[in-house]
């Protein structure tokens, strides 16, 4: 790699990570995951950096690869729990009831993936719905649709829970 390119990666790096990691810390099954899914994706995606051109595209499809693995990871890590529970039955763990923000995270947390994903990049990254399309393969209606059911079950919730 030459020393320009090198460079360059490094300047690509640092500009990424840290918003990419906290970003992960959403998607991620486990928080602690966040940061080795985003230093593999770079990783991958470093190796296309010639084929990739700018770092508009760059950028996109480092975003596209951390959903994609943080996906991989929630599949790998509900596939994890099911047999542990299958092995060992206990009792149903009861989430914190340590304020609003917990319960509304923990609230996020249980969506289904692609919903989770969809209101993490749309209000949390502050993402377009035609960015955020882009970012989950689908359209911008099925965007809206992601996010509509995912507020609606979230109210839901939230309002059961908060009801004596």
């Amino acid at each position: 790699m030459a020393s320009g390119e090198s460079t360059r990666l490094g300047d690509l790096y640092l500009r990424h990570v840290g918003r990419l990691t906290s970003f992960a810390s959403l998607l991620a099954p486990d928080r602690n995951d966040a940061q080795d899914i985003v230093h593999d994706c770079f990783v991958r995606v470093a190796a296309r950096l010639p084929s990739l051109g700018d770092d508009v595209r760059f950028e996109a499809y480092l975003q596209r690869s951390v959903v994609n693995a943080c996906r991989s990871a929630h599949r790998r890590a509900s596939l994890e729990r099911a047999v542990l529970w299958r092995e060992r039955h206990p009792d149903p763990v009861s989430g914190p009831d340590a304020g609003r923000d917990v319960e509304l995270w923990a609230a996020i947390r249980d969506l289904p993936y692609r919903q989770r994903a969809a209101i993490v990049l749309r209000y949390h990254e502050d993402l377009s719905e035609e960015r955020t399309a882009e970012i989950l393969s689908c359209s911008p209606r099925a965007v809206n649709a992601l996010v509509s059911r995912a507020t609606a079950s979230l109210r839901s919730r939230l309002t059961q829970e908060a009801s004596p």
